[in-house]
């Protein structure tokens, strides 16, 4: 029997198996991702070519922080990122104008307005996720990945002020775009590796305020995924949060799919390589690949996807070939 989108999803992220593996893939979109029109229609003629298990919407990371100063542009790059070139916290005292922002104005609002464009635009039952990033992430594009770690360990008091803003701007945002028919939030941490926080670190200035976000993204949203970024993330966070999917980059780091099998009841969202497999490898290497991602984890709970975003010039014939993999695994 075929199961609708939703029905298979909700299958995986209860860690049973479907009638078949999902397969979601998702990038960035540069240029159309300052105008809520064109990204929700890029993000729409994605999925119409693809028909993937799930949508992810993918804003450009600025949408969060622009309205405390923030400033990217776009210079190029297969990830599709822009890069910023102004970070307004360079002080202990700037940290203190990060206030509560209105989730209906400017980069935010516009954001509002490209989920009700893609829930208007999806003429199935096919689930969509809002990224967010989390308070610590936005942090690092306000203050830039150099300068972060020394204001938290220098100003923590100005810091964690400006993380309960964030954290309450964040909270507003997802009751904003609850009316748009949106299944949940694809959360991405950053920061939670030993390389930039340590443990003790971020379970002062990361998990308290993930927590609260993803609290209320669990009375608002069905499907709530954890992206943990970085190859050495604390995947233990995936453990006790309240998440029912997890996304990482198992290929580059641990753990496996099959050791994360035993540890995370939920969906495992993964398997193929970014650059390696998707944008360098051959329909037969994604295919190689994806085997052994489902056979680690025999098809339960699994969604194959890359463990970060597919980048903007991976071959067409690759992607297809990871969408064909799961059909025939059906």
């Amino acid at each position: 029997m075929t199961l609708s989108k939703r029905e298979r999803i909700e299958r995986l992220m209860a860690g049973e198996t479907a009638d078949r593996p999902g397969i979601a893939l998702w990038r960035h979109w540069p240029g159309d991702d300052q105008n809520p029109e064109e990204l929700a229609r890029s993000t729409l003629d994605w999925q119409a070519q693809h028909d993937f298990d799930f949508v992810k919407v993918s804003p450009d990371s600025g949408f969060c922080v622009e309205a405390w100063g923030a400033e990217s542009k776009w210079v190029g790059g297969d990830e599709g990122n822009r890069r910023y070139v102004a970070h307004p916290m360079r002080r202990a005292e700037d940290w203190a104008a990060i206030q509560p922002q209105d989730p209906h104005q400017g980069r935010l609002g516009g954001q509002v307005r490209c989920l009700e464009l893609i829930g208007r635009g999806l003429n199935d039952d096919t689930p969509f996720i809002q990224t967010i990033f989390s308070p610590t992430a936005q942090i690092k594009y306000l203050a830039g990945s150099r300068d972060v770690l020394a204001h938290v360990r220098m100003h923590p008091d100005a810091v964690e002020d400006a993380l309960a803003a964030i954290t309450e701007t964040t909270i507003r945002f997802l009751e904003a775009i609850q009316h748009t028919g949106v299944s949940g939030i694809f959360y991405a941490v950053q920061l939670a590796t030993p390389r930039e926080l340590t443990r003790e670190e971020y379970e002062r200035f990361g998990r308290p305020y993930d927590m609260e976000i993803l609290k209320a993204a669990n009375e608002l949203f069905w499907f709530n995924l954890l992206h943990l970024h970085a190859a050495d993330a604390y995947f233990d966070l995936a453990e006790y949060y309240p998440v029912q999917a997890v996304n990482w980059h198992d290929r580059e780091g641990a753990p496996s799919l099959a050791e994360a099998r035993s540890r995370f009841d939920g969906a495992l969202v993964g398997g193929l390589r970014q650059r390696e497999t998707m944008l360098l490898g051959t329909p037969a290497d994604v295919r190689a690949e994806a085997l052994d991602a489902i056979a680690q984890t025999q098809g339960r709970g699994f969604i194959l996807a890359t463990g970060c975003v597919t980048l903007v010039t991976s071959p067409l014939g690759n992607i297809r070939a990871a969408r064909a993999v799961v059909e025939d695994a059906g």
